[in-house]
């Protein structure tokens, strides 16, 4: 286990809340201007929070903890950048086990996974200009501030995309993609939007990289670069995604999530702050590298929901009354099988993580200082057969369920003496279970499957960190096909 020493750079979760209220208010909620501690945005603080309680729980520490490659220092994981296999490993599993916690994505793997991206781009960038650019100097200076002040990250990668038949350069409006729309000796000025920015508005600061693979015309749009989340000329206009309240019987945790339009409205960023500018090629591969690294986070964050679906439908069956049931042992063994083979696909694009990034048409090749990328082909894997059973995980939650999550009563309907103790009488429906662990339970199914957070959480688990499809192309572009094909042909005894 890592012990923290006199170097440590840790945060506390008091110290990330006292930060969060000393920036500039540049988040719009609901028509209106607010504070990133407003009350409506503390469910998503504590969330995050969470990871720096964990960090100095001893529970935790192995995974939590690391020694920063330029300082030395203690540091949290969520600020490191993966050295070997066993980073790769420790990030997948610090991931599932703090997500297990708080119910759901813990949300400052988007950090972790934008910084390794940008580690790796501004260092191939730099080399393929000759010394003439200094992204990868300006990216570990950076670097060092962020891991010292334990900071909060969040990546901004998505944008409008304006017209999907039609590439950036294409667009009636150039802004469907953030660009460049002007070079100083200083800097540049940027303008756009990224949308689906997740926990932006909590963030201490944002890391920006492209959506996609660029054409030689398209230098304006291969930026990548990182500002606090206050910065002059970005804007943020939030959705806030919380469960009802409770009052009486209140949840193990209340978890909350945030996402945000981030609005770059020529918005000036310095050099030093500047992590890519004009590099086609590597602005594609910035944008498959942070992908690629979310998809990995991806193999630790959806088996913990795993892991939390399969406890939450053997509930439900044993609330019921048929947890020997025949079909509840064939939905409880679905749920197991996809959950841990989601593991197993991230564990070994971990086992088989190199300094490589896979470059079409060439293969896997040498890539940036010699961190780690975990193995394009399970990540891929891994990403897209758990994101395609949202649904399906639902709908097994649903049928074990039944109906009375859809109608269970309010709150204080069962504190309210003319109807309490009816309602208590007619919730019974195992006789072994305590009618008050049993109104907990049906309101927690409720959240999952009827709320509006639950909704949001379902189409995140299914789109987060690309849709399927995008993780079909990877795979089929990547993997080598027509190896298997001559394999085919031997055994057919087919000569060419």
């Amino acid at each position: 286990m890592m012990t923290k020493d006199m170097t440590s750079a840790l945060r506390t979760k008091k110290q990330y809340i006292e930060g969060l209220s000393k920036m500039r208010r540049n988040i719009y909620f609901d028509g209106h201007l607010i504070d990133r501690t407003d009350e409506l945005q503390m469910d998503t603080v504590n969330t995050i929070g969470f990871t720096f309680d964990a960090a100095q729980d001893p529970k935790y520490q192995d995974l939590m903890l690391a020694k920063s490659h330029l300082t030395g220092k203690t540091i949290n994981r969520f600020t490191h950048i993966h050295q070997n296999k066993e980073d790769l490993h420790k990030k997948q599993d610090m991931t599932r086990a703090l997500c297990q916690q708080v119910g759901g994505c813990i949300q400052r793997c988007m950090g972790i996974d934008g910084t390794n991206a940008c580690n790796a781009v501004s260092y191939e960038a730099d080399k393929q200009n000759n010394g003439a650019t200094e992204y990868h100097k300006n990216f570990l200076k950076w670097l060092e501030k962020f891991q010292d002040g334990d900071m909060v990250g969040c990546c901004a990668q998505t944008d409008v995309k304006g017209d999907r038949m039609k590439r950036p350069h294409q667009q009636k409006d150039p802004d469907a993609y953030v660009r460049i729309i002007e070079r100083k000796s200083d800097g540049i000025v940027v303008q756009g939007c990224k949308v689906h920015n997740s926990e932006a508005s909590v963030a201490d600061e944002i890391i920006v990289v492209p959506t996609r693979a660029l054409t030689p015309e398209e230098k304006d749009w291969a930026v990548a670069f990182a500002i606090p989340a206050d910065w002059e000329g970005v804007k943020q206009v939030v959705t806030i995604h919380n469960l009802r309240e409770r009052k009486h019987y209140k949840k193990g945790f209340m978890q909350g999530a945030t996402d945000s339009y981030t609005i770059f409205d020529k918005c000036f960023i310095p050099w030093e702050r500047v992590f890519l500018a004009g590099e086609t090629t590597h602005g594609g591969v910035a944008a498959l590298l942070f992908a690629l690294f979310h998809r990995h986070s991806y193999s630790g964050c959806k088996p913990a929901i795993g892991d939390l679906t399969i406890g939450t439908v053997a509930l439900a069956a044993e609330y019921n009354g048929i947890a020997k049931a025949g079909h509840v042992r064939e939905k409880l063994a679905e749920l197991i099988m996809v959950t841990e083979l989601g593991y197993a696909a991230g564990f070994t694009a971990s086992e088989m993580g190199k300094p490589e990034v896979y470059m079409p048409g060439v293969g896997f090749v040498p890539y940036g200082p010699g961190s780690y990328v975990p193995n394009s082909i399970y990540c891929n894997v891994g990403r897209c057969l758990t994101g395609e059973n949202v649904y399906r995980e639902a709908e097994i939650l649903c049928d074990i369920a039944g109906g009375v999550p859809a109608t269970f009563p309010h709150e204080r309907d069962f504190l309210n003496p003319e109807t309490g103790d009816l309602l208590k009488k007619y919730t019974m429906r195992n006789p072994d279970i305590k009618v008050d662990n049993a109104i907990k339970f049906w309101m927690h199914v409720g959240d999952i499957l009827c709320s509006a957070s639950g909704g949001i959480s379902q189409v995140g688990g299914y789109h987060g960190g690309g849709s399927p499809v995008m993780e079909q192309i990877a795979i089929t572009t990547q993997y080598n096909i027509q190896e298997k094909k001559d394999l085919a042909k031997h055994i057919a005894g087919i000569e060419d």
